[in-house]
C-alpha cells in the first residue's frame, strides 16, 4: 500500500505507519521529523527507537551525552544515524533552518548500548555493476542488517538510484515486513514499483508498505534521482537473512547472459 504525502512536511513530528494503529501489520512507527532551528523533539517512548538524518544539522542528546549531525544532501552524504534500546531518553534539536529526520520504533526487550552508525560503520556498496548493461546500478548504504547489529529488531540503510536505474531486480520477496520512503532530484520526478501484481507510483515523501512474500523491483524515471530509506522489521525466530528470487528471472544476471539487440 502506498502512503502519499500531497503537500511538504510541516514542522513537528508526522506518523506514517504506527505499531499500534494505523498500518500496525508494519509492526513499527514510521514518521517523518521536521525541525527548525532551535526547535525540538523528545522521545522517551519505551520501545527500540532509530533516528536518521536525512539531511540538515542536528543536536541529539541522549544518556547524558550530546553530540551534532550535519547532512547537506541524501544523494552525495553518508548515512548517520542513532540506534537507541528502550531505555533512555532522547533529545533532538535543530541546528539548521530545515533538518528531517526518519524516526522508526518497534517492540525489543533486548538491552544493548546506544550506538551511533555514520562513516566507516556504513556499509557502502555500488550494486549492479557489469549484470543487465548496468540497468541495475546504484548505490546502497547498509547501516543495520543481523550481521552488523544483531540485537536490533529492525535492519535498514539507503538506495540512491541513477537516473532510469532499477533496483530489487530479479525480483525478490521476503517473509518480514518492509517500509520504503521515497525522495526524488528533481524533486517533480517519480519511479514505478511492482508490488506484487499492482504498479505503484512512486512520488516525493512517498511511503510504500511492502506486504511479506510480494516481489518488489522498482525503477527511476530518466533524468531524476530516486533515493529510499528502506526499514525491514525482523521477525521473532526469523530474522531477515536473504530475500528469495523468482527463479524466472534469475537468468538476467547470469555470467555471459545476452539480451537484445546481441541475443
Amino acid at each position: 500500500m502506498k502512503i502519499h504525502q500531497n503537500k511538504p512536511f510541516e514542522e513537528g513530528y508526522h506518523a506514517i505507519t504506527e505499531l499500534n494503529g494505523k498500518c500496525s501489520d508494519m509492526m513499527m512507527d514510521f514518521g517523518i521529523l521536521k525541525l527548525k532551528n532551535n526547535t525540538t523533539f523528545e522521545d522517551t517512548k519505551e520501545l527500540e527507537r532509530i533516528y536518521v538524518l536525512l539531511y540538515g544539522e542536528i543536536q541529539v542528546t541522549y544518556n547524558g551525552k550530546t553530540v551534532t549531525a550535519k547532512r547537506y544532501s541524501f544523494l552525495d552524504d553518508d548515512l548517520w544515524c542513532l540506534d537507541m534500546p528502550k531505555n533512555g531518553d532522547v533529545k533532538i534539536t535543530g541546528l539548521a533552518e530545515d533538518s528531517e529526520v526518519a524516526v522508526l520504533r518497534t517492540e525489543n526487550e533486548r538491552d544493548f548500548p546506544a550506538v551511533i552508525r555514520c562513516g566507516d560503520a556504513i556499509t557502502k556498496e555500488i550494486r549492479g555493476q557489469g549484470y543487465m548493461n548496468e540497468a541495475g546500478t546504484r548505490i546502497v548504504r547498509t547501516a543495520q542488517d543481523i550481521r552488523l547489529s544483531p540485537e536490533s529488531n529492525i535492519m535498514f540503510g539507503e538506495d540512491v538510484h541513477y537516473p532510469g536505474k532499477w533496483s530489487g531486480f530479479p525480483s525478490h520477496s521476503h517473509e518480514q515486513p518492509e517500509i520504503y520512503y521515497y525522495k526524488f532530484y528533481p524533486e517533480d520526478g517519480f519511479g514505478l514499483l511492482r508490488l506484487g501484481d499492482d504498479a505503484v507510483l512512486l512520488e516525493h515523501n512517498d511511503t510504500v508498505e511492502i506486504i511479506p512474500n510480494m516481489v518488489h523491483p522498482q525503477v527511476a524515471a530518466p533524468g531524476y534521482a530516486m533515493y529510499y530509506l528502506w526499514a525491514i522489521r525482523h521477525l521473532d525466530g526469523n530474522p531477515y537473512i536473504k530475500p528469495t528470487f523468482d527463479p524466472k528471472y534469475l537468468w538476467v544476471e547470469k555470467p555471459g547472459a545476452k539480451y537484445w539487440p546481441e541475443a
